[in-house]
């Protein structure tokens, strides 16, 4: 049985036990209405009367903003956003403390003028003769005992309601008295009382912290001054001077050799690389490819001398042999200006090779000039520590310092007239009130004449409860007994005398015997039909439902099982296995949960308007139901852990070895009869009380009244 279907099973199974019986309880409270009605009317009365006798009362309502308000003149190094959003819960209610405090309080009844006035001041006018006397035995103190302020206290506090309003910075302060004016003045009065305690505690703090700062600055002056002078005393003395960039002259002066020796380093490779060039080409014949030796004005000259000689040789060969004087002196000009050319390229490869030279001379001296000042940084390097610790150290206090002079700056622009504004502000000022705040007529009127209703009510209910008047009768017990129910069994008039053997004497002899029982149906009385049940059903065994087998007797206009079944469900829950005729709609059913096709969930139907839930024996038919007895005491077992009442429906002209599954696991059989006379049904219950080792009984339709002899047509009256 699936959960779903034993939680709507569950929902029908209420115990009559424990209904009640309503329309019992609805005639005792008419029956005493006065009982309801009189103390109604009264406490109506009362209240009308109570309302409007009371002194009427005011409230008067302020209402306070809670905003962080600095003054932004007094702090102009400050933006003056809103920081509003300090004030949490916690903050805002500790606020509402502060109104309620009892300095704020005294100051405020000052203000107010409570002291002296009857409604507040105990003291105020002679004391009653009551008042007196229990002065004059102990039980009260007289009212000049204490202060005027004292005496009024305790009626402010009681008239006085400081509470936030939800979600919000807003602090609601009411006042309640007589005086309706009274009643605004006082609350008005108290939230600019608390405005002015909120400026006076700023002004107090900045007061304060003023005092302080201007006995702390001047102390801490000559400890910033003492320690500048250290740190140039320890300047001047270790020669740790700065130099541009606030660097100092040491490390300066090897940044500056560390450039020059790089310079140097350059423009010796430079020089060497040029003079290897040159050297590469005059080997090669192209001495006149490299610029230092093209841009000469030397070179250029012999290179013009030489271009002219060859043109005068070129000129000279068209006329003169090669061997001619003058072919031959052109031709020693010109191997001389060739030797002039390549003396000016060695004289500029031996200049480039000296430039080398005095280049890396220069890179020699600026290394080991380097080096020298390399150990001399090193050498500072400890005096500049114990320089800049002594830095810290002064640059610390002349922080501190200037953060003192700028708050004491700050603490003394507070120190003046509005210049610390409280951090709330009145957003609503209380008006004289038009209306009382009590009493409320209407609502007091209601709620006391409602009240008394429904305490009058509830009493007639309870006396009536603990009367048990009001319950119904409780059902029989059930149990494992053998009851026989003692209704003769009927005979009609026309039947055959006592002495003439019938079938029908077999029930009366197993009826005295114990083993057959009869049941009425009675549809109009369904208690004493499931009293009868309960007595002629044993008791399941581990606490589980009885399960009961019922045969359909065939009677003409007998009950059916599943009228029984109705009834059974009205009451507690109940379901009815039918297997006493094939189901003609093929329908899933408990062929079905014995093949494992279907679960319970699917088998189990339960009709639109009825508590009943029903399986019935699905397509395969009833045949195949009984013939898995093994598989149907599994399934019974299941269904009686989820029901109260397990009815198995079948058919009585059903054999023996069909019923067997059923009947050896059942607490009860039935069989629907219908009349007393029906044999079929008799025969069927006897085969039955073989089966079954519980009692069973024969279900009778309750007795029919005799219909009323047919009145003559002129005897009915007319309007009928």
């Amino acid at each position: 049985m699936t959960a779903e279907a034993g939680t709507e099973a569950r929902g029908s199974g209420e115990s009559r036990g424990d209904m009640l019986d309503l329309a019992a309880l609805w005639a005792a409270i008419k029956r005493r209405k006065a009982w309801i009605v009189v103390p109604t009317l009264a406490a109506l009365g009362l209240s009308v009367l109570a309302v409007n006798v009371v002194t009427p009362r005011y409230t008067g309502e302020a209402r306070l903003l809670l905003e962080s308000r600095s003054g932004f003149y007094a702090l102009p190094g400050q933006s003056s956003q809103d920081t509003s959003g300090q004030f949490d819960a916690e903050a805002v209610q500790s606020q509402v403390q502060v109104i309620m405090s009892r300095d704020l309080a005294r100051e405020a009844i000052k203000r107010i003028g409570l002291v002296g006035n009857p409604e507040f001041d105990s003291g105020a006018g002679a004391l009653g003769a009551l008042r007196k006397v229990a002065v004059m035995i102990g039980l009260g103190s007289h009212p000049a005992d204490r202060s005027p302020e004292e005496r009024v206290l305790e009626k402010y506090f009681d008239r006085l309601l400081v509470y936030p309003v939800a979600r919000s910075r807003i602090v609601a302060i009411e006042f309640t008295s007589q005086d309706r004016a009274l009643a605004a003045k006082a609350a008005n009065t108290i939230a600019e009382t608390y405005l002015e305690f909120q400026e006076a505690a700023k002004q107090d703090n900045a007061r304060s912290a003023s005092a302080w700062l201007s006995t702390t600055i001047e102390p801490l002056r000559k400890r910033v001054a003492e320690a500048d002078a250290k740190v140039e005393t320890f300047r001047a003395t270790h020669g740790l001077f700065a130099g541009p960039n606030n660097t100092s002259i040491t490390s300066q002066q090897l940044s500056d050799l560390s450039t020059q020796l790089s310079a140097a380093r350059s423009q010796q490779a430079d020089a060497q690389a040029k003079a290897g060039l040159i050297r590469d080409a005059i080997k090669q014949g192209r001495t006149f490819e490299i610029p230092d030796v093209a841009n000469n004005e030397l070179v250029r000259r012999l290179i013009e001398q030489r271009v002219n000689l060859r043109a005068q040789i070129a000129a000279e060969s068209r006329s003169l042999l090669p061997g001619h004087p003058r072919i031959k002196e052109l031709n020693a000009q010109l191997a001389d200006l060739e030797g002039q050319l390549r003396a000016a390229a060695e004289r500029t490869v031996r200049t480039l090779e000296n430039e080398a030279k005095i280049a890396g001379q220069r890179v020699e001296s600026f290394q080991a000039a380097l080096d020298g000042q390399k150990k001399n940084v090193a050498t500072a390097n400890d005096s500049e520590v114990q320089l800049r610790a002594l830095e810290l150290d002064a640059r610390t206090l002349r922080e501190q310092l200037e953060q003192y002079m700028q708050r004491y700056r700050e603490a003394a622009a507070r120190d003046t007239l509005n210049g610390a504004p409280a951090d709330a502000r009145i957003i609503s000022r209380a008006v004289e009130p038009t209306d009382p705040s009590f009493p409320k007529k209407l609502p007091i009127v209601l709620v006391s004449t409602l009240a008394t209703f429904l305490i009058a009510l509830a009493t007639i209910v309870t006396r009536e409860l603990l009367n048990g008047q009001s319950r119904p009768l409780p059902q029989a017990p059930r149990g494992p007994r053998w009851v026989s129910v003692g209704e003769e069994e009927e005979t009609r008039a026309d039947g055959p005398t006592p002495e003439t053997p019938r079938r029908d004497s077999v029930a009366g002899l197993l009826t005295h015997a114990g083993r057959l029982g009869q049941i009425r149906l009675d549809l109009e009385h369904p208690e004493e039909t499931l009293a009868a049940l309960a007595e002629r059903t044993e008791e399941a065994p581990r606490g589980l439902a009885p399960i009961v087998l019922v045969l359909d007797g065939g009677g003409e206009g007998a009950a059916r099982p599943r009228e029984l079944a109705e009834l059974l469900a009205q009451r507690c829950r109940c379901i009815l296995v039918d297997l006493a005729r094939d189901d003609e709609h093929g329908e899933p059913g408990f062929s079905e949960l014995l093949a494992g096709e279907a679960l319970f969930s699917d088998i189990i139907m339960r009709e639109a308007g009825s508590r009943l839930h029903s399986i019935g024996p699905g397509r395969a038919g009833r045949e195949a139901v009984f013939a898995a007895p093994d598989l149907i005491d599994v399934a019974l077992e299941a269904l009686c852990e989820t029901y109260d009442w397990v009815l198995v429906a079948a058919a009585s002209n059903d054999d023996s070895a069909m019923l067997d599954p059923v009947a050896r696991r059942a607490q009860g059989g039935l069989v629907m009869s219908g009349q007393p006379g029906n044999g079929h049904a008799l025969e069927a219950a006897y085969r039955l009380s073989e089966l079954v080792k519980a009692p069973v009984s024969l279900v009778l339709d309750a007795e029919r009244p005799a219909p009323m002899a047919r009145m003559p047509q002129q005897d009915v009256p007319a309007e009928v």
